[in-house]
């Protein structure tokens, strides 16, 4: 059993690193943005690649940040009827509707991966005058779906031991008990 729970605490630890790496892009997407608005109004100039790049990047932050999220439980939830459930019945909500969350990311998975694939193998780029490459964001797609599904197991484990033993206190995001 404490291999299981060095595992998930392994798989968090990873998705705050990724997680925390990930954040600084917001820092560089901050930059280009200031530097395609000095280019356009000041200089009059804009760049072919600025916009273009910080899409990419704001796509790339965008889905290798789920599992992070997952961790800190920071996804959108409908909290009318959930926070007022004990913890007990949060679990066991939490268990059931844990279907639909693995169903969508097999599917995320599968058809992120073919589209990566194939991305990869033509080193596809954008059809813009910067003709970026494209395959790194694509790639992207089933590396961050992984690292979300392995987040999700790492959660649906913790609802499992909540639902089977409510009496133990709840689990923090890092995996440690409270």
């Amino acid at each position: 059993m404490r291999a299981i729970f060095i595992v998930m605490n392994g798989i968090t630890r990873l998705n705050e690193i990724v997680g925390r790496l990930i954040s600084l892009l917001v820092v560089f997407m901050s930059a280009f943005l200031l530097i395609e608005v000095f280019f356009r109004y000041v200089l009059s100039s804009p760049t072919v690649w600025a916009n273009e790049l910080t899409q990419f990047v704001f796509g790339f932050y965008a889905i290798m940040s789920g599992g992070y999220i997952l961790a800190h439980r920071g996804h959108v939830n409908v909290d009318i009827f959930y926070s007022r459930f004990s913890p007990r019945t949060k679990a066991i909500v939490d268990i059931v509707t844990s279907a639909l969350f693995f169903m969508f990311l097999a599917a995320l998975l599968y058809f992120g991966s073919s589209m990566a694939y194939e991305s990869i193998s033509n080193l596809e780029t954008s059809f813009s005058a910067w003709n970026a490459p494209v395959w790194p964001a694509k790639l992207a797609i089933p590396v961050g779906c992984v690292l979300l599904l392995l987040q999700g197991l790492v959660k649906l484990a913790h609802d499992i031991c909540a639902a089977l033993h409510p009496e133990l206190p709840p689990l923090t995001s890092s995996g440690e008990q409270a």
